[in-house]
């Protein structure tokens, strides 16, 4: 059996064929190490009874998916996601996460969900503060935060921190001292392409801001932009390379495998798990 003592399971990557519960119960049956639940499946199976099952199992939490989508188009709409990130971070320290990782959102959107801004810049002020004002509730708390740049085709949806570079600058801007409750979740899915890669996550691990590591693969062709990641080793990405930035820039933690995929959603549960073990042992 292939070693699992690095390896973390993101429920998204099984969360059509299992409950909450049964993730957790199948990860560790494994001999998985770790895991990172979201917020919608932890409401779902009970915020108390899913964090007794982790602990039970042994599991490692490696982050909490996801606090952010700051912006709004007006200061109601923005109350409400302060308050929402705020249980959010609650949420997580229940669960003992080694950070909340945001997803911070693009442009504003009305009550109905449908975009009601062009002004990017505006959206990304509003994130910048949004991720302040969180990290002075976060901080005391002990929860530390991790911005996940996402790839620029998510740029009005869902997050307009879209390369490292940009949330390594708002670290700066935010948490100077470096590694103070603000960081980085590098995820190879959207910053695979970045030519500035390598640099910046050596610029993230100087400043102890590396907080959590997720791995899949980009497909050729992508048919769906969402919905249609890689298993490692069957994409494009140069998976070994990237650890070895990450490595050598300090990240010590767990390689977090985050798959959304009609393909593999329509898979055995089971067999997801042992090809994750198998192709990290392999292809990262």
């Amino acid at each position: 059996m292939p070693e699992t003592s690095q390896l973390s399971i993101n429920t998204a990557t099984l969360r059509k064929q299992w409950g909450l519960a049964d993730i957790v119960a199948g990860v560790a049956q494994m001999g998985i190490r770790g895991i990172a639940p979201w917020r919608d499946q932890v409401a779902q199976a009970g915020l108390k009874d899913i964090a007794l099952r982790i602990r039970d199992a042994g599991l490692t939490v490696t982050g909490y998916c996801r606090g952010g989508m700051f912006p709004a188009i007006d200061g109601a709409g923005r109350a409400a996601a302060r308050d929402d990130n705020r249980r959010a971070v609650d949420e997580a320290l229940t669960l003992g996460a080694a950070c909340l990782v945001l997803v911070v959102g693009g442009l504003p959107k009305d009550r109905d969900q449908r975009i009601a801004s062009k002004d990017l810049a505006g959206a990304r002020e509003m994130v910048r503060d949004g991720i302040g004002e969180l990290l002075d509730y976060a901080k005391p708390a002990g929860m530390p935060l991790a911005i996940e740049p996402l790839h620029p085709m998510y740029a009005a949806e869902r997050a307009c921190v879209n390369t490292m570079a940009h949330a390594n600058d708002l670290c700066d801007e935010l948490a100077p001292r470096g590694g103070d409750g603000l960081g980085l979740a590098v995820d190879v899915y959207h910053v695979w392409w970045d030519p500035h890669l390598a640099a910046e996550i050596e610029r993230a691990g100087a400043a102890e801001r590396l907080f959590a590591y997720h791995i899949c693969d980009w497909l050729v062709p992508t048919r769906d932009l969402l919905n249609d990641r890689g298993m490692m080793g069957d994409g494009v990405v140069d998976l070994p390379t990237v650890r070895g930035w990450m490595e050598r820039a300090g990240y010590r933690g767990l390689h977090e495998v985050e798959i959304f995929s009609d393909r593999w959603w329509a898979e055995d549960p089971r067999h997801v798990l042992a090809t994750c073990i198998e192709r990290h042992a392999r292809c990262t």
